[in-house]
């Protein structure tokens, strides 16, 4: 029977540097991010006092869901920043 022939490895050589790294975020990324996390805050705070009804009526229970989804984007900013 043949036997497989006998890989050699290669000497590990290191990788090259391709660029800098990231680039940091701008400066307004920080405030926009918090101001949207506060934003949403305020939004569901105010249509749980008002009794449902401010900050827009006609939605109802949407008012959580916008409250929410502005929160959420201010959080998936501070996956992004630098």
């Amino acid at each position: 029977m043949p036997e497989s022939r006998i890989r050699r490895r290669r000497a590990w050589t290191a990788p090259r540097e391709k660029s800098a790294g990231p680039r940091p975020s701008p400066r307004w990324w920080v405030p926009v991010m918090l101001g949207l996390m506060l934003v949403g805050l305020v939004w569901i705070v105010v249509y749980y006092i008002s009794g449902t009804q401010y900050p827009v009526p006609s939605w109802g229970a949407g008012n959580l869901a916008a409250g929410f989804g502005v929160v959420l984007v201010g959080f998936a900013m501070t996956t992004r920043w630098r």
